[in-house]
Order: C-alpha cells, then sequence, then structure tokens
C-alpha cells in the first residue's frame, strides 16, 4: 500500500500509443481522479442517458462506449454486471484493464435451501461444470418468470450462478472474461491471500508477480519483484504504536471478537464499547476528527459511541485516501473468511490460508489511515490473533 501502483498505472496510461484501457475502481472519487490525470488521453464514464426519448442505464452507457473504442475508467460494482455483450466487445475492441484492488469474485447470495431446491426443481438446472442455467425454454412455452428471485434469474442467465453442497447459490464473476483483455494489471497488495487469487487457480487463469519501481522520480511498473519490503517495514514500525494493557483482555483467544462471537457473546457488546470509548476519550485524549475505528456493519450500533461514531471506516475499505490525516485508531474484529466461501474453496482442491487473509484485510484497512502519509498512529487491536499478526509482519516474519 502508498509504493505508487496507481501512479504507475497513470503513468503507463498516459502513453500515446495505440492501447485503449478499461481502468476498474472500487470508488467514484477514484473515478474523477482517473479523468483528471490521464492528461494524454480522454476517459469517459458511464453514465445514464437518454437518447430519442429513452432513457439507457449506465451498462447501455458502457457498451455504447466500448463500441466506440473509447478508454473507459468505471467502478467494480459496474464491471460486476458484464454480460456476454460487454465481453464480446472487450474482445473485439483489443483493450488492456487495469483493476485498482482485486475484485470481490464470489459471494453467498441470501436465498435459503428450501428455495434453492425449488428454484432447481422448477426454473434451474446445473451444467457438468457446475454452473447453473436458467430454464428459458419453460419460460417459452409458460411465459416469463415473474417471481421474487429476478436477481438469481439474471445472474443465471448471464452464466453468474454456481453451486455448493447442493443449496448453497454463490455469485461467480464469469472467469472467462480476462482471457479477453490484451493484459490485465491489478493493483494490490499480498494478492496470494486474496480470493481473486483462488478463483484463479480454481478456473486455471494464470498470473504473475510485479512490482513498482521509482526511476527519475517517475513510478513505472516491473516484472521483477524486488526486496524492498523489509526496508519499508523497517522504517513504519516505530511509527505503529500499538495498545498494549488491561483493555486486551476481552480478545483473548483466538476466536474472540470473531463474527460468531458478536453473536454469541452480546453480553459483551457493552465492554467493548466501553474500553473503544475509555482508549479513544483517555487513554489518547484524541479529537474526534482524528478518530478511526471498525466493527462488523450489523453491530455498528451496539459499539458505537460519542466522540468516535462519525470516524467508522468499514472493515473491507478499499484504495481511497479519505480518511488519510486518522491517527488513532481501533479494529475491534478478528476476521476470517466465511466457513461456506472457505468450504466452497476447499471442495476445489483450493486450501485457504485465513492467517494471511486476516492479515490482508488488516493491513489494507490500516493503511487507509496516515501511516500511508508515513505518519506515526496509535492502534487499540484488541483480538489477540490480529495483534500477533501485525506484530509478526512488522517484523518480517510472514
Amino acid at each position: 500500500m502508498g509504493a505508487g501502483k496507481t501512479s504507475a498505472a497513470i503513468n503507463l496510461m498516459n502513453n500515446v500509443d495505440e492501447n485503449k484501457y478499461i481502468y476498474i475502481t472500487p470508488y467514484l472519487d477514484e473515478v474523477v481522479r482517473i479523468k483528471q490525470s490521464c492528461v494524454a488521453r480522454k476517459f469517459y464514464e458511464p453514465k445514464v442517458y437518454t437518447s430519442e426519448g429513452e432513457v439507457y442505464f449506465k451498462l447501455d452507457s458502457l457498451h455504447k462506449l466500448l463500441t466506440e473504442g473509447k478508454d473507459i475508467v468505471t467502478t467494480h460494482a459496474l464491471f460486476k454486471l458484464a454480460t456476454d455483450e460487454t465481453r464480446e466487445l472487450i474482445y473485439n475492441e483489443g483493450y488492456t484493464l487495469v483493476l485498482d484492488e482485486a475484485l470481490e469474485v464470489i459471494q453467498e447470495l441470501s436465498v435459503s435451501p428450501d428455495d434453492t431446491k425449488m428454484l432447481l426443481k422448477e426454473w434451474m438446472k446445473v451444467t457438468d461444470s457446475g454452473l447453473i442455467q436458467w430454464d428459458t425454454a419453460k419460460e417459452d412455452k409458460q411465459g416469463t418468470y415473474n417471481g421474487k428471485f429476478q436477481l438469481v434469474r439474471r445472474y443465471a442467465l448471464n452464466n453468474n450462478l454456481v453451486i455448493h453442497n447442493g443449496v448453497i447459490l454463490l455469485w461467480n464473476f464469469p472467469p472467462n472474461i480476462f482471457g479477453l483483455f490484451k493484459e490485465t494489471y491489478i493493483l494490490t497488495y499480498l494478492f496470494r491471500s486474496q480470493l481473486q487469487k483462488y478463483y484463479f487457480d480454481i478456473h486455471g487463469v494464470s498470473y504473475e508477480y510485479w512490482s513498482v519501481e521509482r526511476i527519475e522520480n517517475r513510478y513505472q511498473f516491473t516484472n521483477k519483484c524486488h526486496l524492498s519490503e523489509t526496508k519499508t517495514k523497517e522504517i513504519i514500525r516505530n511509527k505503529i504504536n500499538i495498545y498494549d494493557g488491561i483493555l486486551n483482555k476481552i480478545g483473548e483467544g483466538n476466536y474472540s471478537l470473531s463474527k460468531s462471537w458478536y453473536l454469541n457473546k452480546k453480553h459483551l457488546h457493552k465492554q467493548l464499547k466501553n474500553n473503544t470509548l475509555n482508549y479513544f476519550s483517555n487513554i489518547m485524549n484524541s479529537k474526534s476528527d482524528k478518530n478511526m475505528w471498525t466493527t462488523y456493519k450489523d453491530f455498528k450500533p451496539k459499539i458505537s459511541g460519542k466522540g468516535y461514531t462519525k470516524g467508522y471506516v468499514s472493515v473491507n475499505e478499499r484504495s481511497t485516501n479519505k480518511y488519510q490525516n486518522k491517527n488513532v485508531l481501533v479494529y475491534t474484529v478478528n476476521r476470517f473468511l466465511s466457513p461456506i466461501l472457505e468450504g466452497y474453496f476447499k471442495s476445489m482442491n483450493i486450501k485457504v490460508d485465513q492467517e494471511m487473509f486476516a492479515l490482508s484485510e488488516l493491513i489494507q484497512w490500516i493503511w487507509r489511515s496516515a501511516i500511508r502519509n508515513n505518519q506515526r498512529i496509535d492502534i487499540y487491536l484488541p483480538s489477540e490473533r490480529m495483534r500477533r499478526l501485525l506484530v509478526s509482519w512488522l517484523n518480517d516474519e510472514l
């Protein structure tokens, strides 16, 4: 994080050549940044528009820009809606993809096992490759499906659905899309512990690790993975002050502060809230505009408190500089990949490294703060496991 990946991508795209680029970012403010920074070529952003009295949505706009061969910048959210038409247009125009942060390539759908069984019996079927297809032939006979599972239908028609254990539906980004680009750059750190890496391994998508080098004050990509991490960690090690005191007692044990802990230890929510308030107000006596904290979204109201509620930053925040003024942090979670997704990868003979997954998530969150500007930060990290992982990483032991 902060090694110049985005700057290197901007320098790459500012080269005057015949390449065409699609830049995908998690956030709209980064869309603006790319449009302003890429002065050598004009980037277009898909938008809702009206033509001849008809309203066209962002995906239609994306298709129009692809047809015209424009350089495009848009969000992960829109890219995840890609259809067969999107894929065909990408291939025909010969685009290069720059993906800012790994994509959420697989996620569990909120469809009950009973509803899944009904859908499989009435409207869906599983192919030999494991994809779920919608029974369009039945619709031709009986009429278009108008039930409450419209989103499931759309995913199935778009080849986005797979099934796990016979009753769990998973949204799956179509892996063949990456083969349609001339090249793909994924701007991220610790890729080896991220879901997109495991997803690539399942589907046989080849990749290699590159680095960023600063040459003559200019960031650029290099396929030589250098050993600068050790030196970087030495510089920042003394700039991250990790709280070590009695408030850590609540996080003792390997699974304390996990999502299941929050569900099963409701009587400890108030104590965790008091600890957080104590750390910000008494131990650090920090100003509210410098405070940054997180918990699982569903439990935010339980842990929120006076003087720090507005400093909430989502536990999975990525690729943003909005919080770089924050220097007093509280991270009240203990990250694990969900058992369902871990089980799915295991069924595909892919072993998930839960330790590295947790570390990657933690570091990404911490690097939203002032540490990205090489400034000192203080952090209360009550989870014994997360604290151990961070210290090991800082000491270059992971």
